[in-house]
């Protein structure tokens, strides 16, 4: 317990501050959703164990699956997708199946808009698609009038557009339903990246403003613990046609349809297990159950709400990347620190770090363009939680402005140096700026401090240079002769 807790002190953790990664959609998750996981009924069952063995943990999935298609507006889910990546294979590959089973198997061409994730692209090429790029236009949205030129090049080839509503950029594509039906009208099929669900839950659904596949997070969206590589769920829901496609499994056919796999038209399993990571299914589903209709509406207004308050006090200090043209946001919005950058020198590097020191966690850096930072505060956080959070980078602002002015040398000033350890305060101070400035920039900071158990490594260095902490094999041998 001990141990655990010096892990827990060193991690800044949404059980501590808010953690504003726009795009990850990092809620808070109930002890109630949690719990059921622990439990052996759930634990410890095989993937495989014996269906009259099982038949109680299958109910709750396929009630979870039910919910899906009505909170999405498809006509079936499946759950097996290990992970959001993995839905998006599974999606396109049903795509790819459905125009085979047409007997159109010259449609590889999969449309993606240059603001889309990068595993979009990635999981065409995977799907045996060649990816065609749409551009986007001054305000983040597809460019309407490049699809319209790239669907006519490539009209008899067409299989998928894949796009992401709300958008990469953390606005509403205004002009999506016309963006799906000039794709259907050219015999594709389009995709809707479901990661930015948690603009839509309870407001709109994907399967009825012309989506014909979209991959969910129940990993961001739907409460599972979100990080440190997983475990991940990405399910896909589909409209009616894109369903005999869904993955399947030859062990369990009541995992998919039929059973049927790449023999019989189907595209099998994505994953080894019949429904994925079934052993986190019941968190979402405690999730649903607990939320109900109105929690999830309320869930999504409150997540919306919350990020146009932050885009609201912050865009005198940051601009506002994109918005609609109301000047709205989504979920989330973009602050742009590329001027600020080339007046000052601080870098979104410099102010994720000195976030620190106010004891929070950074946004989404350089993501999903360089030089900015994206902010999604969810529907997790309280007012007092994102004031503190828009009263920090006011702050930092401040700090900038006074780098820029020549206050502080660019070298030496508390955002360069951050973060500051305990360690680094201790002994005599050769900085230019007060070191409780460095320590306790905001007011009230004295009571529950977060300090940092490391000051800034070189992250670059240490993605291109293989540093092995293994011990040596002398260490080894001599290990095994004692």
């Amino acid at each position: 317990m001990r141990y655990m807790r010096s892990l827990a002190d060193k991690d800044l953790a949404l059980d501590r501050t808010m953690i504003p990664l726009g795009s990850c959609t990092m809620k808070l998750n109930a002890a109630a959703e949690m719990a059921p996981i622990t439990w052996p009924q759930f634990a410890e069952i095989h993937p495989f164990a014996p269906a009259e063995q099982v038949a109680p943990y299958v109910d709750i999935i396929n009630e979870l699956e039910r919910w899906l298609v009505a909170i999405t507006g498809y006509d079936a889910v499946s759950v097996q997708p290990n992970a959001g990546s993995q839905g998006e294979f599974a999606g396109l590959m049903a795509i790819r199946a459905y125009h085979r089973a047409n007997g159109d198997e010259q449609r590889t061409v999969c449309l993606i808009p240059s603001s889309a994730h990068g595993t979009n692209a990635a999981s065409a090429v995977m799907a045996g698609m060649n990816v065609v790029v749409v551009a986007t236009d001054e305000i983040g949205d597809v460019d309407v009038a490049d699809l319209k030129a790239k669907i006519a090049q490539h009209q008899d080839n067409l299989a998928a557009l894949m796009i992401t509503y709300p958008s990469t950029h953390g606005v509403f594509e205004e002009s999506v339903e016309e963006i799906c039906a000039l794709v259907h009208e050219a015999g594709g099929q389009v995709y809707v990246d479901g990661a930015n669900l948690n603009a839509l839950v309870g407001l709109a659904k994907p399967g009825m403003f012309g989506a014909d596949v979209s991959h969910l997070n129940l990993h961001k969206t739907f409460a599972i613990p979100h990080g440190g590589g997983g475990p991940g769920v990405g399910p896909i829901g589909v409209r009616a046609h894109l369903a005999p496609y869904l993955p399947g499994h030859p062990l369990r056919p009541d995992a998919g349809p039929l059973g049927r796999g790449f023999a019989d038209g189907g595209i099998g399993p994505v994953s080894g297990a019949p429904w994925g990571s079934a052993g986190i299914l019941p968190i979402p589903w405690m999730y649903i159950r607990m939320m109900g209709d109105g929690g999830l509406r309320d869930a999504t207004s409150t997540a919306m709400v919350s990020a146009n308050y932050i885009a609201h006090r912050l865009h005198d200090h940051y601009p506002i990347l994109y918005t609609a043209p109301n000047d709205t946001v989504a979920h989330e919005c973009i602050l742009d620190v590329r001027a600020i950058t080339a007046a000052s020198g601080v870098s979104v590097d410099d102010i994720a770090k000195r976030l620190i020191d106010y004891g929070f966690h950074a946004p989404t850096m350089s993501f999903p363009v360089a030089g900015t930072l994206m902010v999604e505060p969810t529907e997790s956080e309280s007012l007092a939680e994102i004031d503190r959070f828009c009263d920090a980078m006011i702050a930092i602002k401040a700090e900038i402005d006074a780098v820029a002015a020549g206050e502080w040398p660019a070298d030496d000033n508390p955002l360069v140096n951050a973060p500051h350890t305990a360690d680094c305060l201790i002994g005599e101070w050769q900085h230019a700026y007060p070191a409780r400035l460095a320590a306790f920039p905001a007011p009230g900071m004295e009571n529950g401090k977060y300090w940092p158990p490391v000051r800034r490594i070189d992250g670059a260095y240490g993605d291109r240079n293989l540093v092995c902490s293994c011990p040596r094999p002398e260490e080894l041998e001599h290990l095994s002769t004692t």
